[in-house]
């Protein structure tokens, strides 16, 4: 498993594409925080970084099936996945590996968004005037959002061998999960199911932790997600 997980790190580092979406993802986000003056903080007045958790699960929905489109079937396309599946590793191994690789790329992602944190604690009057309960809150339920993400895109990567394929279904079913069902709810002809689709949907969860109270409820919401679609993945493994 270790030796997958570092071929999947080195795959994504070894080319400019993966350099290529990070630098994309960190500049979008710096110009939406920073520069543009609908969103800036600067000329928002308040110090306080709501801008930044707004716009990343716009952000993420295309990033993170970029990053997991190929994990699976670039492996089937180039005829690798043979070796791979003949290697000694169980179908649960392969996924894990491939997923906690998806998982460092994410992590290695946001944390340079921290810099804003610290420069917000500067710029506040007095300084340290922020919500660090709500930052670190809505911090770590993007981290469990691109959790959920990647595991949807690996589900993607794993039922077809062509990766734009697998990007195509990773965003919409993300978008689905985020977006979808919150716009659903606020449909009239879905009032009877609107609180069962809204407590279904990402978004709800992901704006509870972003108050900073850490809740089981939620996080059990992505976990369970998670292995909801990891276990799809190894199904799909398995029916190929």
């Amino acid at each position: 498993m270790r030796a997958l997980y570092w071929k999947e790190i080195n795959a994504f580092f070894g080319n400019l594409s993966g350099f290529l979406i990070l630098a994309v993802f960190l500049i979008s986000l710096g110009l939406i925080v920073w520069v543009f003056p609908d969103s800036s903080v600067l000329n928002y007045g308040f110090a306080d970084l709501e801008t930044l958790f707004l716009f990343t699960p716009y952000v993420f929905t295309f990033l993170i099936p970029a990053i997991t489109m190929k994990m699976i079937a670039e492996e089937r396309r180039s005829g690798t996945w043979e070796l791979l599946r003949t290697s000694p590793l169980g179908t649960f191994q392969i996924v894990m590996a491939k997923y906690l690789s998806a998982l460092t790329l994410i992590i290695i992602a946001l944390l340079p968004t921290l810099v804003y944190y610290f420069s917000i604690v500067q710029l506040g009057d007095p300084v340290g005037n922020i919500d660090h309960a709500g930052f670190f809150g809505s911090w770590i339920g993007l981290h469990l959002m691109g959790a959920v993400f990647a595991a949807i895109g690996l589900f993607c990567s794993s039922w077809t061998s062509f990766q734009m394929v697998a990007f195509i279904g990773g965003v919409f079913l993300s978008f689905l999960l985020y977006f979808g069902l919150t716009a659903l709810v606020q449909l009239q002809v879905m009032s009877p199911l609107a609180l069962f689709l809204e407590e279904l949907s990402l978004s709800f969860h992901f704006e509870s932790m972003s108050r900073g109270v850490i809740v089981a409820e939620n996080v059990a919401y992505f976990l369970s997600i998670i292995i909801l679609m990891l276990g799809f993945t190894m199904i799909g493994i398995r029916r190929k």
